[in-house]
């Protein structure tokens, strides 16, 4: 009889080093108050109760002792529940809890991650803190990728709607509208990209190394790692992402996350 994958070492870097200026409060998105709790602790608890990660490496903001502390607090609750859960010292997986100073981009905070990474990891998901409320079952879906062969993973959400391409009117239709639609995109293959991604270390590392000597366009143009990844020709899998995985960037997400954390089920146990 077949056995199952073996699951490999696993990390889960938290990218939460953004400033949130679209939210408007003020402050780096990450402390943000979601449902009585920031939007960082959220996104911690989601990936702890997943149970897939040996460690999590939180990148935040440089030099913010309430992040800081926060994550602190974070891996001291983890310890306190496993104590009274009656776990302590039963061989089960706490993860270690790291904290690293994120840079002026997205890519330099995951680079700072990946250095603080434990010697034994073998494969790493890159999570954004502002997706806290993802569900557990795609960290599941995402590992389980990982264990069955893949070198990188991204969660997706099918487009439902239509999708134009547009380039800046000129001439006489400037004064009509700012834009000209030039075509319309094929839905049927288009996907909306989530997180965690999950890759081989190796993989990602190396995608980074390679990323390292981008100029400041080839930088801008890069969104997510997976895009990374793509530019060494490695295949890219999807798995099902979760509709309330939502990217909380405008007080409308969180307003909407707000109304998840409400609901009957709670947020995380309702996909779709």
């Amino acid at each position: 009889m077949d056995s199952a994958p073996r699951t490999p070492v696993t990390a889960v870097i938290v990218v939460a080093a953004g400033s949130g200026q679209r939210l408007g409060y003020g402050m780096p998105k990450a402390k943000v108050p979601l449902g009585g709790d920031s939007i960082l602790t959220h996104a911690l608890r989601g990936v702890a109760a997943a149970g897939i990660a040996r460690q999590i490496c939180v990148a935040i903001p440089p030099g913010d002792p309430e992040l800081h502390a926060l994550c602190e607090a974070f891996a001291q609750d983890l310890k306190a529940e496993r104590r009274r859960a009656g776990h302590a010292g039963d061989g089960g997986q706490l993860p270690v809890v790291t904290i690293v100073d994120g840079g002026a981009t997205r890519a330099e905070s995951v680079r700072a991650a990946l250095a603080a990474l434990l010697p034994a990891t073998e494969a790493v998901l890159v999570h954004d803190a502002a997706r806290a409320l993802t569900p557990e079952a795609v960290f599941h879906r995402v590992s389980q990728a990982l264990a069955a062969g893949a070198l990188a993973v991204i969660p997706v959400m099918p487009v439902v709607d239509t999708v134009k391409t547009a380039e800046p009117a000129t001439g006489g239709g400037a004064a009509i509208a700012p834009e000209l639609v030039t075509g319309t995109a094929a839905r049927e293959t288009l996907r909306a990209v989530q997180t965690p991604q999950g890759f081989e270390l190796a993989t990602l590392r190396r995608a980074h190394d390679a990323a390292a000597s981008f100029d400041a366009g080839q930088a801008a143009a890069v969104t997510d790692d997976a895009m990374l990844v793509e530019l060494l020709s490695v295949p890219v899998y999807a798995v099902r992402g979760a509709s309330q995985s939502l990217k909380i960037t405008t007080p409308l997400d969180l307003i909407i996350a707000e109304g998840l954390l409400e609901g009957p089920l709670g947020a995380r146990w309702v996909e779709g």
